[in-house]
């Protein structure tokens, strides 16, 4: 099992229906955080560590993550899907792009 973490800047819309939508997959468990001191869960050194793979939501919450954890992040993948906050909880676009850009790589 592959452990994802998923983030966007307040754990509301967009990083909840990624660990939503991956974590009834059989093979990966997945969690979710915010990078924002008001997120519903701010992500942490714990998350950071216990990831195999982190999927941001934009090169903002990368460079967060980056000024944050740096030398926890070293040789972890972080990969940016470039999905502007424009969505709301399960929408069904979002999942759609969820579902292709993160499926994209996670085959790879």
């Amino acid at each position: 099992m592959r452990n994802l973490l998923f983030i966007c800047s307040r754990n509301q819309w967009r990083s909840p229906t990624a660990e939503a939508i991956w974590r009834k997959h059989p093979d990966f468990n997945a969690k979710s955080a915010g990078t924002s001191p008001r997120a519903k869960k701010t992500v942490s050194s714990a998350d950071v560590r216990w990831a195999d793979v982190i999927f941001v939501m934009e090169q903002k919450h990368k460079n967060r993550l980056m000024a944050e954890f740096s030398r926890i992040l070293d040789h972890k993948p972080v990969h940016v899907l470039d999905i502007p906050d424009e969505y709301k909880y399960m929408d069904s676009e979002l999942v759609q792009e969820l579902e292709s850009v993160v499926g994209a790589y996670l085959e790879s």
